[in-house]
């Protein structure tokens, strides 16, 4: 071997343990911004307190987060698309570090509804730079399975943000422990400026003739029905642990089981368990079987038999509860397959775009659904309130829940509906 060959060797692992780091920096993003997305769940009690608000307020202010998150989304992808994710995702880990700040501090719930947005406006880069890192500098043919271990890192930062951080609120109060989390985006930002490169080696990128403008690319992507079918599974199939487990399962263990709140918070932490699971199982089984429909259909029908028992089925023990609840999140981990396909379903000259457009569905569905909740518990309310937060009876639960099973069914549906794409990428149309 010549001296020119070793070189070039040594410089290729170079490059791939870059690539690798750059994707784990990029992925403890995703694992921060999902700590602070779950992170209004163990603190219901606080914040209705602390700024007097109802439950459809409640479900707004941690919303706002999924407002930004949600409606960035598409800008955000053809802007990564265009420009690589490196600035993007440093600019955007320091976005993240003034929103947690700003919630914080703020002294009404106005502020605080501006924290949450420039939190989630922050966090909504983390997903997509990071995927695009894993479709430009990874092998494409793992690109599913990397996506399930982008999210298990996510899940994570989920899991700290239950009951861990319910821990810590209960020693130091939530103003103190949010603010401290804006320190850790910061230090974010900075590795990501330093560790991430400034281009990236192509295993996946469009080659030059792929290239398309933004307005057309958007539409391409808009106009491929296969988009919506991925972006209305991703949505459906995730809101349950986004919007449920991300801010009611709280309360909700807490009125129905009399549970404390650090226990209620387990309840939903083993959620995200399974999701921490079924995400790269899911990726992983999708890859090597070939297939994405298939894995889709059963984390469907799965996740909707599971959650209907949970929730509905009388005289379950609690044990059982968590036991379905946890089974549940493995069986919507398979949502994280709604990205390789909606990605596969159209051209590589919008990898990013195509990816924004399913997370915003993913996202805004959640929006959509946590104050949704939060209006339906409002409105059968019996009066009762403790230390000036509304409490809402198990009955009320079980009939505001009721959206999360149609949820299930629509899942259920655009499965069916959805294109197979034998984990390939198709072809530009002419």
């Amino acid at each position: 071997m010549t001296k020119q060959e070793t070189d070039a060797g040594a410089g290729e692992i170079t490059a791939t343990r870059m690539a690798w780091f750059a994707w784990f920096l990029g992925a403890l993003f995703y694992c921060y911004g999902y700590f602070q997305r779950v992170a209004p769940s163990v603190m219901v009690t606080d914040l209705m307190s602390e700024f007097q608000v109802s439950g459809a307020i409640l479900g707004n202010l941690t919303a706002f987060y999924f407002y930004a998150y949600a409606s960035l989304q598409i800008p955000f992808g053809v802007l990564i698309d265009r420009y690589g994710p490196r600035r993007m995702l440093a600019a955007a880990a320091l976005l993240c570090a003034s929103g947690s700040l700003l919630f914080a501090i703020a002294p009404s719930v106005g502020l605080a509804y501006a924290g949450r947005f420039l939190v989630g406006a922050g966090a909504g880069v983390a997903w997509l730079g990071t995927l695009q890192i894993c479709g430009q500098m990874l092998p494409a043919r793992r690109f599913a399975q990397i996506t399930g271990f982008t999210l298990l890192i996510g899940m994570a930062g989920g899991i700290g943000g239950q009951a861990p951080l319910a821990q810590m609120i209960d020693i130091a109060g939530w103003r103190p422990t949010m603010a401290s989390a804006a320190i850790g985006a910061v230090i974010l930002a900075v590795l990501i400026w330093f560790f991430v490169p400034r281009t990236t080696r192509s295993y996946g990128e469009a080659p030059p003739g792929e290239k398309t403008g933004i307005i057309r690319g958007l539409k391409a992507v808009l106009a491929n029905m296969q988009s919506w079918t991925c972006a209305i599974f991703g949505g459906t199939l995730g809101v349950s642990v986004l919007a449920f487990g991300g801010l009611w399962c709280v309360p909700y263990m807490m009125e129905t089981y009399g549970l404390t709140r650090p226990a209620a918070a387990l309840t939903a932490t083993l959620m995200l368990v399974g999701w921490a699971i079924g995400a790269p199982s899911a990726g992983w089984i999708s890859d090597r079987i070939g297939r994405r429909k298939l894995p889709m259909l059963v984390g469907g029908f799965g996740g909707l038999a599971t959650l209907s028992c949970a929730l509905y089925v009388p005289g379950l023990p609690l044990i059982a509860v968590q036991a379905l609840l946890l089974i549940h999140g493995i069986f919507s981990g398979a949502m994280v397959l709604c990205f390789a396909t909606g990605r596969e379903n159209n051209g590589k000259h919008v990898a990013a775009t195509s990816v924004s457009f399913v997370n915003m569905a993913v996202m805004g569905t959640s929006a959509l659904f946590q104050p949704l909740i939060g209006a339906l518990l409002d409105l059968g309310w019996d009066g009762r309130m403790v230390d000036g937060a509304r409490i809402y009876s198990a009955e009320n639960f079980k009939t505001a829940l009721l959206v999360l099973i149609a949820a299930g069914v629509a899942a259920c549906i655009a499965a069916a509906l959805t294109r197979e794409t034998y984990c390939q990428q198709v072809k530009r149309s002419s």
